[in-house]
């Protein structure tokens, strides 16, 4: 499994950002698949995830309400739609597939759960 980040850039505080991840492979139906971030100087965390189906999402706490995680299973994409960026936002976001989710409607928030990652995108948000 190949996984593609792509979107990432410059933004103002309360601006917007739309991230993708392409992924390769007939199985991407399969796969939970789970955005994750990493700021400078600091642990990974995770952002958001969805369902092999995306009926279910799970979502950090610092990102409630702001951003939304979507899939195209027919196109093997996930999205990750970022609104009222905050310059905490700033970090490198990457996206992971978890090929064996324990729970159909439930994505891990849990890093060592997903078995391919991305190349990250830079996401800086500006005060």
């Amino acid at each position: 499994v190949q996984l593609q980040a792509s979107g990432g850039g410059l933004v103002q505080a309360g601006g917007s950002l739309r991230l993708s991840c392409a992924a390769s492979g007939r199985t991407f139906s399969t796969y939970a698949m789970g955005w994750f971030r990493q700021a400078p100087g600091k642990e990974r965390e995770f952002v958001a995830g969805i369902s092999r189906s995306g009926g279910g999402a799970a979502y950090a706490d610092s990102v409630k309400g702001r951003f939304t995680i979507s899939r195209e299973n027919a196109k093997n994409t996930v999205a990750l739609q970022m609104n009222s960026l905050k310059p905490e936002d700033t970090a490198v976001y990457s996206c992971a597939a978890d090929i064996s989710p324990v729970w159909i409607q439930t994505p891990s928030s849990l890093g060592r759960d997903y078995d391919y990652w991305g190349q990250g995108t830079l996401v800086t948000v500006s005060s």
